[in-house]
C-alpha cells in the first residue's frame, strides 16, 4: 500500500485568503506562487516604519551637520555689526584718550568710551565663538542616541517587511498539490495549513512482514514495487522497518496471509519514480 508524508504550509498570521495560485492534483517547480492572505495592515505597517527610518536618519544626518547654512550666514551678518561697532568704539576710545591728556574731557567720558569699546569687542569673540560652535556636529553622546533609534526603526522595517512577506507564501520545493482545504475569502485562522504539498521524496510503501521473514530485511535493501497501471516494477529501497510486532490488519494487499504477527516496513521510491504512484493505491512489493 502506498503512503504519503505530506508538508504542509500553515500561516503563522490569520487573515482572509485573496488569493490561490494552485489546485488539488497540480504538479507546482519550487519556488511557483501557491497562495497569499490579505495584507492590508502589514503594508501600512511597513509604510509607516519606513517613514520612522527616513525620519530617524534625517536627525541623525542634521545633527551630523551642526546648523544649517542660513542660520550661519544670520550669525555671521551680526558678526560683522559687532566688528563695525567695535571699530567705532575703539577710535572713540582713542580720541577720547587724547582729548583727555590735554584736559579736553572729564574722566567720567574717558571711562565710560573705555567700557564701550571693552563691550564691542567681547561681543565680537562671542559672535566668533556662536560661529565656530555652529558648524560643529551634535555631542557625542546624542549622535550616538540618534544612532540608536535609527537602528531601531531599521529594525521595526525589517520586521515589518517579515511579516508582509508572510503574507504571501511560495513552494519551497517541486510536488505535488496533494489539498487545499481552504477557498477565495475564507477566513484562515493562524496556524492552518492552506495547502498540503506532496513532495516527492517523502513517497513511501508500507507493507508488513510475517515474523519469520523480519530478520531478513536490512535498511537500504532495494525492492520491486509493481502496481496494476505501471509498465516496469519500480524500484524502492527500505528505509524503516518496525521493533513494534503488530497483528494483521483487517485489510491487507496480499495474496496469503500465513501469520497474524507482522512487522511494519517502509520503503522509499526514488524521487523521480514517486510522481508514478498516486496516494492509496494497492501495490505489490517483492525483492528483485
Amino acid at each position: 500500500m502506498w503512503k504519503v508524508n505530506l508538508s504542509a504550509w500553515p500561516r503563522l498570521f490569520a487573515g482572509r485568503l485573496d488569493q490561490i495560485s494552485v489546485q488539488r492534483g497540480q504538479q507546482v517547480a519550487s519556488g511557483a506562487p501557491l497562495f497569499a492572505l490579505e495584507a492590508d495592515d502589514e503594508r501600512a505597517a511597513r509604510q509607516q516604519a519606513a517613514e520612522q527610518v527616513r525620519a530617524a536618519e534625517s536627525q541623525l544626518a542634521d545633527l551630523q551637520t551642526g546648523k544649517r547654512v542660513p542660520e550661519v550666514d544670520v550669525s555671521r551678518a551680526q558678526l560683522a555689526q559687532a566688528q563695525a561697532a567695535s571699530v567705532r568704539s575703539a577710535a572713540q576710545h582713542k580720541r577720547d584718550e587724547a582729548q583727555y591728556a590735554i584736559g579736553g574731557i572729564a574722566l567720567a567720558q574717558l571711562e565710560e568710551s573705555r567700557a564701550t569699546a571693552a563691550s564691542d569687542a567681547a561681543r565680537v569673540r562671542e559672535l566668533q565663538r556662536d560661529i565656530d560652535v555652529a558648524r560643529l556636529p551634535g555631542r557625542t553622546a546624542q549622535r550616538a542616541a540618534q544612532q540608536a533609534q535609527v537602528a531601531a526603526a531599521r529594525a521595526a522595517l525589517a520586521q515589518a517587511e517579515w511579516k508582509l512577506s508572510r503574507k504571501t507564501v511560495g513552494a519551497t520545493q517541486a510536488g505535488l498539490v496533494y489539498d487545499t482545504p481552504f477557498r477565495l475569502g475564507d477566513w484562515v485562522p493562524a496556524g492552518s495549513p492552506v495547502v498540503r504539498l506532496l513532495p516527492p521524496g517523502n513517497v513511501k510503501v508500507r507493507f508488513y512482514v510475517p515474523e519469520s521473514e523480519l530478520g531478513t530485511f536490512k535498511n537500504g535493501e532495494s525492492m520491486r514495487v509493481r502496481c496494476d497501471g505501471c509498465a516496469v516494477p519500480i524500484a524502492a529501497a527500505v528505509t524503516y522497518i518496525s521493533s513494534q510486532a503488530e497483528y494483521t490488519p483487517p485489510v491487507i494487499y496480499s495474496n496469503e496471509t500465513r501469520r497474524k504477527l507482522v512487522f511494519l516496513v517502509e520503503a522509499r521510491p526514488a524521487p523521480a519514480d514517486a510522481p508514478k504512484l498516486h496516494p492509496g493505491q494497492p501495490v505489490e512489493v517483492a525483492r528483485p
